[in-house]
């Protein structure tokens, strides 16, 4: 396998989407590889740092979604966004994150994503508020089940990162994402710039949604890295076959 890489590939071929990410905080707990093993797309497997991994809680703000090259999608292409996710390398090299859920405001963006790529996302009630450095997210599901998971994510803004450490690269640097579709396991990668990180304080987190996405008991613990960021632009490239 190749040396996990903090740099983007460029992308080549065709590219499927566009977006921009903003108002994120990185909420992550290391955990044993096997606890998370079982949840994984066949021909994955946990990508490690110093013998674990991590479960990653991720509330933020999209902007701007479109399609292709084109125009952002109006309404629908700006929503928030909450998902719950995992971190995965395959045979090929490939280093990203598997989903286990996405919580979003709109009905359209759950229905579409689940029918074009199987991606797990969840239609809820959302709301992002910020006053000053403090910002808060609170999500609760709505469809499908389990039906009103979700709580309450509250943090303090901190200072820029000049340098980020090898956890914070290693949760935030990931170019691409693992997805089970029609009995086969795809590779959908994608490019942006470097995260303009800063440091944050966890102020309240009552959530639920972790444990709905197959680790119970996880968020009652303090997490191991708090990070927020503001804008960054992706872009998402063409799918290939994972061997499994």
């Amino acid at each position: 396998m190749n040396a996990f890489n903090t740099l983007p590939a460029e992308l080549t071929g065709p590219r499927l989407m566009r977006q921009d990410w903003t108002r994120l905080t990185f909420v992550h707990w290391a955990v044993d590889p096997e606890l998370v093993a079982p949840l994984l797309p066949r021909g994955t497997s946990p990508d490690l740092l110093d013998g674990v991994t991590y479960v990653g809680l991720i509330p933020f703000e999209m902007h701007r979604a479109g399609f292709g090259r084109g125009p952002a999608v109006p309404f629908l292409g700006d929503f928030a966004e909450t998902n719950v996710r995992l971190y995965t390398v395959d045979d090929m090299g490939h280093h990203g994150v598997v989903f286990r859920s996405l919580e979003t405001s709109r009905l359209m963006v759950t229905l579409g994503a689940r029918l074009a790529f199987a991606t797990p996302y969840m239609w809820a009630r959302m709301s992002i508020t910020q006053v000053g450095r403090r910002i808060d997210y609170t999500s609760r599901r709505r469809w499908p089940g389990p039906r009103d998971a979700g709580g309450r994510i509250s943090v303090t803004i901190g200072d820029p990162i000049a340098h980020p450490s090898e956890i914070e690269d290693f949760v935030t640097a990931r170019f691409g994402l693992h997805t089970r579709y029609l009995g086969r396991t795809l590779w959908i990668p994608n490019h942006h710039g470097p995260w303009p990180l800063r440091h944050a304080t966890l102020e309240r987190l009552d959530d639920s949604l972790v444990a709905a996405a197959g680790i119970p008991g996880l968020a009652g613990r303090a997490p191991d890295s708090v990070l927020y960021s503001e804008t960054i632009t992706t872009e998402f490239g063409a799918p290939t076959v994972v061997p499994s």
